[in-house]
């Protein structure tokens, strides 16, 4: 998968981008990540960027010429991904991310990040996107954070990147609940002892205990996501016996 980010600030990603799971997914040729600094694009004697709002107001807008230009050159040398390709532009306004979208995005060839800074978009700029696209309900300095963070979901889907193939599968709210309650050595700690289930090596038995704790943690934690799901009638089943029941996790 290629991702391009359109950013002022390219060098905020040489970290997260540059350790871990991420940096593995380049080094595999997995991931193939390129930045184009917008400014590059502003004509003036200045290379401005911004400029302050029509009918007043605090802050700078970005420009539209200089992102135009950015993108559509970005496009242009990429065009033998345009059957694959999606363009996002990191906004506030736009859908929360979800683990569903992570596993949506992770089916292109190429991802397109509009990352803005400053007061805002210039309302022009948002045509050049296919989506919108929020991380949470809160508002950050730029889009590069987001950015990284959709990028780092998205990376997790692709074959190939997590060195277990069963590890994406086992996240939280990769089928819409939340992750079951994990375990390593030692078996006793402090008294806290490991649930003997996943001791027996009753592999179909494990599997529906971890089930069961993801059904139990999602009632108990985020009763909302339940809302969202096609439960069988076993699950709803077992809804309602831990709602007759006060007992906690194991």
């Amino acid at each position: 998968m290629r991702i391009d980010m359109i950013t002022l600030f390219p060098e905020m990603f040489a970290g997260p981008f540059g350790a871990s799971i991420t940096k593995r997914a380049v080094d595999k040729g997995i991931l193939d990540i390129h930045f184009t600094n917008f400014r590059d694009y502003s004509h003036d004697k200045h290379r401005h960027v911004d400029d302050s709002p029509f009918g007043g107001g605090a802050g700078m807008v970005l420009k539209p010429e200089p992102m135009y230009r950015a993108v559509r050159a970005v496009l242009e040398e990429t065009a033998a991904h345009a059957a694959s390709r999606r363009v996002l532009i990191m906004d506030p306004a736009g859908p929360v991310f979800t683990q569903a979208k992570a596993k949506e995005l992770a089916g292109y060839e190429q991802l397109v990040f509009i990352c803005g800074h400053y007061e805002g978009f210039d309302a022009r700029i948002y045509p050049l996107a296919d989506e919108a696209i929020s991380i949470g309900d809160f508002v950050l300095t730029g889009g590069e954070l987001p950015a990284m963070v959709i990028t780092d979901a998205v990376s997790r889907m692709l074959p190939g990147v997590l060195g277990d193939a069963e590890s994406a599968p086992t996240d939280s709210f990769y089928d819409g609940l939340l992750g079951f309650p994990q375990y390593t050595r030692p078996r006793d700690f402090e008294g806290m002892e490991v649930p003997e289930v996943l001791l027996s090596g009753d592999h179909a038995k494990i599997r529906q205990w971890r089930h069961e704790q993801s059904l139990r943690l999602t009632q108990a934690k985020r009763p909302d996501l339940l809302a969202k799901l096609e439960l069988s009638d076993k699950d709803r089943e077992l809804l309602q016996r831990f709602d007759q029941s006060e007992e906690q996790p194991e």
